[in-house]
């Protein structure tokens, strides 16, 4: 055998192995199992400084055979030491040849030794980091797509259009109800082709950090935008991101008392549930928009672009659907709409600050105010959600207009006559106090921060021009007040009868603490009918024709009133509001029947009790919510002035205030922060600012 041949040539010698022990039975062709073994020992997975493998996993040098020196391997059975050294050379030598040496023929020869391994560990390759493994939950996802391939691809694809219907939904959704319709929702929002450019060019990690952040805030746009319906449908007006939080708590009052605590209860958590939904759903539908027109570089780019020259071509053109425009930028505009609110707010408060301070009787003398009311016990009383709808509505109108004429009736009879007019009021569907406020300071109170600067000041209010004369005593009963109401002294109210202090022990009447009939006759009973060395000046709020007019109170004969348990059959026998609360049309109908059973009760109080000296103011403080109203509503509320004293009417000629109970549909309209004024100087006070 010659002394250089190739350790490639060792498996194939045709030398008997040594004798010291039998050696393994050749194999005509390696096993699959060794095979894949000396791949991956041939791959570098064993470290460089290891002695190299052969199939069976011995070492290269004993591949041939089991003897130990690795010589005698490689010239079989001869003896000769010096042969077998320069065997070893070689066996040495080819070890160490460079890694861009020959490749084996054959990578299952047992005894190959892989040409990239070096002995020295610095110069070796790297192995490769493993990938981690997937998870229990991905694997099996993994494996029910490769079984269900087909619906698997619905799914996704089902799962991405109705995350594009929700994206698309939040950009063109409309802030009232009354402009949802389908036109609406076959735009083309600029946002959404800004934010797929955007998305496009970003790389993965910016990408997904953009899309998210952009889910949450579309999200949070959206929850506003039901928050701007919400408040449309009940007060008239968009949610006021800075003022109007603190409703939630007088909201929440109102469903307790409606509907229960349990039934309350339930409401909350399906709303904040609903809330946690809107923004998880629509941060994981951006994101995976997002993901797509990544995985579609070419495609989504071209779509965008196309998507861009027809939203301009629209917009240009002014292309229309139905009376919509095609070129939509609704989201924009949202944002930009409640930019200028908060800034508007903000700068209103210290505005209005200033203009709180500004009082034209401030400073007038006590024997200066009201001369021409003198002696008069004075009732000013607001009627719940009594609105010029309730005299004009079609629905409404017919029971509420026969009411008023009958009252009026009544009145003549009893040697009392009534002037009435329109005020336009601050507020529209609920937040009553906003009304009260403004009309009895004279100022226009249409926001909740406006409501905190005026009741923390000194401005003169109606019942503190009356107080501050020292010719009247000044009483409130206000069955609505169910808690501390530190407002009373900002009013000039001397003794306050709150739903606490009336004595009664019948049932509420939804939100209604009691009928309003008992709200009267118990303040005849406590204050009304004792004797007093001034005259009353009574500021009276009469509730039972407050949403959701159910159930409504009837009138009782007098003497049965009592402590108002006899109104316990009468609300079992009720309505429910959810008989009505979704019915637009039988909510009007209830309606209307609370104005109706209010004034009744009012006119029969004053019929009863009154006398010629009294004076009654009775208002409504605002509409009702739009389901009653109308979407387009106004908001006036009548007003009517009502004495047996003529000289008291005589005084307010000039107003050109309708005759009776119901003012004309043409009868003049103040602004109800325009009442004060007028009201104190028809009556003899005099200006000092």
């Amino acid at each position: 055998m010659s002394f250089n041949t190739s350790s490639r040539q060792l498996p194939n010698t045709d030398e008997k192995p040594p004798e010291e022990g039998p050696g393994p039975e050749p194999s005509p062709e390696p096993l699959p199992e060794a095979t894949a073994e000396t791949s991956t020992s041939g791959a570098g997975a064993a470290a460089p400084d290891e002695p190299l493998s052969g199939g069976d996993g011995t070492p290269a040098e004993a591949a041939s055979g089991d003897s130990e020196n690795p010589a005698e391997a490689a010239s079989g059975d001869s003896e000769n030491p010096a042969e077998s050294t320069a065997t070893a050379t070689a066996i040495a030598t080819e070890a160490e040849a460079p890694a861009d040496a020959e490749a084996p023929a054959d990578a299952s020869d047992v005894g190959e030794a892989p040409a990239a391994v070096t002995e020295d560990p610095a110069e070796a390759a790297p192995a490769p980091t493993p990938a981690p493994a997937p998870t229990r939950g991905r694997r099996r996802w993994r494996g029910w797509r490769e079984r269900y391939p087909v619906a698997a691809r619905t799914l996704a694809w089902t799962t991405t259009v109705l995350a594009a219907a929700l994206v698309l939904f939040a950009l063109l959704m409309p802030s009232r109800i009354d402009t949802f319709r389908p036109a609406e929702f076959f735009r083309i929002p600029v946002e959404a082709i800004f934010g797929a450019a955007v998305l496009i060019v970003l790389p993965r990690k910016p990408r997904i950090a953009v899309a998210a952040l952009a889910g949450l805030c579309l999200g949070a746009l959206t929850v506003l935008n039901f928050l701007d319906i919400g408040f449309n449908e009940y007060l008239g007006r968009g949610f006021n991101v800075v003022l109007d939080w603190t409703l939630f708590s007088d909201a929440q009052a109102y469903l307790q008392d409606t509907m229960g605590k349990k039934g309350a209860l339930g409401i909350v958590v399906l709303v904040v549930v609903l809330v946690i939904a809107v923004l998880v759903l629509m941060t994981l539908s951006v994101v995976r928009l997002g993901n797509l027109v990544a995985r579609n570089t070419d495609l989504a780019t071209r779509t965008t672009l196309v998507m861009a020259i027809v939203w301009v071509t629209c917009a240009a053109l002014g292309v229309q659907f139905t009376g919509v425009p095609i070129a939509a930028e609704h989201t924009t505009l949202v944002v930009q709409d409640r930019a200028v609110r908060v800034r508007n707010t903000l700068r209103d408060e210290a505005a209005f600050a200033k203009v709180a301070k500004k009082d034209a009787f401030a400073n007038t003398p006590p024997d200066q105010l009201l001369t021409g009311l003198r002696g008069k016990d004075m009732m000013i009383t607001f009627i719940e959600s009594y609105g010029r709808s309730a005299i004009e509505d079609a629905v409404m109108a017919p029971g509420v207009d026969a009411t008023l004429t009958s009252e009026n009736e009544k009145l003549t009879k009893a040697g009392f006559a009534a002037k009435s007019g329109w005020l336009t009021s601050a507020t529209y569907g609920g937040s009553s106090w906003l009304g009260h406020s403004t009309f009895m300071s004279g100022l226009w109170i249409s926001n909740q921060q406006r409501y905190r600067t005026v009741t923390a000041g000194d401005h003169l209010t109606l019942p503190g021009a009356f107080k501050k004369t020292g010719a009247w005593d000044t009483v409130g009963v206000m069955p609505g007040v169910q808690k501390a109401w530190p407002e009373q002294s900002f009013y000039g109210i001397d003794k306050l009868y709150d739903s606490h202090k009336l004595g009664y022990k019948g049932p509420k009447f939804s939100w209604s603490t009691m009928p309003d009939q008992y709200a009267l006759t118990a303040f005849e009973r406590l204050e009304h009918s004792k004797k007093h060395d001034k005259p009353l000046m009574s500021t009276i709020i009469l509730t039972s024709s407050h949403q959701p007019w159910a159930p409504i109170p009837k009138t009782v004969p007098q003497d049965q009133v009592g402590d108002g348990s006899v109104y316990d059959a009468i609300e079992k026998a009720g309505k429910k509001p959810a008989d009505i609360i979704t019915d637009s049309t039988k909510s009007k109908e209830e309606y209307g029947k609370s104005i109706q059973y209010s004034v009744t009760s009012l006119i029969d109080y004053l019929v009863k009790y009154g006398n010629k000296n009294t004076v009654l103011i009775f208002l409504g403080d605002h509409q009702p919510i739009a389901r009653v109203s109308g979407n387009h509503a106004s908001r006036d509320v009548p007003v009517s002035i009502v004495a047996k004293d003529p000289k008291v009417l005589d005084k307010i000629a000039d107003w050109n205030w309708t005759d009776g109970l119901q003012p004309e549909h043409n009868a003049p309209v103040w602004k109800m922060s325009a009442f004060r004024d007028r009201f104190l100087t028809a009556y003899g006070s005099t200006p000092h600012p």
